[in-house]
């Protein structure tokens, strides 16, 4: 059930049409130019799960319509075994499995993250974004550097972090190895 570029695209475009929503408003709303925007629509971009969160809240729908054009379906409870989440790719190796992703009515959009370590990010500045609500990442292996609102945080195997989400908000994985986390996002 993994998703693909085009498909999420063609769907953002139908649920814009479809609600009468201008590209315009929503490049504001998601924070990119509309050219971008539009690419985005046109499957030529591929989407970071910040802009996903955005369309889905401005739509009406869950961000799991989005992606895989279902809607959720359960309400009692779902089970995702070991490594059988839905996946996820936005962000260069970066691993995204959903956890929840056949539930209806969530309350939050829990993640299972794998982050790749790179040398070469640990000197550039980290890529930050923002969305409404509030986030909790617990760290299960490794180490991650977050920065959120001008604070740097360094978290290790064990910490978490809850915070307001809509400061501005960016992670890379540190400390030479990988980092897997729990992220649990919360409208």
């Amino acid at each position: 059930m993994e998703y693909e570029i085009r498909d999420v695209a063609i769907r953002l475009k139908e649920l814009r049409e479809i609600l009468d929503i201008s590209t315009a408003e929503m490049a504001e709303l998601t924070e990119i130019s509309e050219a971008d925007y539009v690419l985005s629509e046109m499957g030529e971009k591929d989407f970071s799960f910040t802009f996903l969160y955005k369309c889905a809240k401005r739509f009406g729908v869950s961000i799991t319509e989005i992606i895989s054009g279902d809607a959720p379906k359960l309400t009692h409870y779902e089970i995702v075994r070991k490594n059988e989440g839905f996946p996820i790719k936005r962000r260069v190796g970066f691993s995204y499995q959903h956890l929840a992703v056949l539930m209806k009515d969530k309350t939050a959009e829990p993640f299972l993250i794998k982050a790749p370590y790179s040398e070469e990010e640990q000197s550039k500045e980290i890529h930050l974004n923002t969305h409404k609500g509030q986030e909790f990442d617990y760290i299960i292996s490794g180490s991650l550097k977050i920065t959120i609102g001008g604070h740097l945080e360094i978290l290790n195997e064990g910490d978490s972090i809850y915070y307001d989400s809509s400061y501005p908000h960016g992670m890379i994985a540190t400390g030479g190895n990988d980092c897997e986390f729990l992220a649990i996002v919360m409208s």
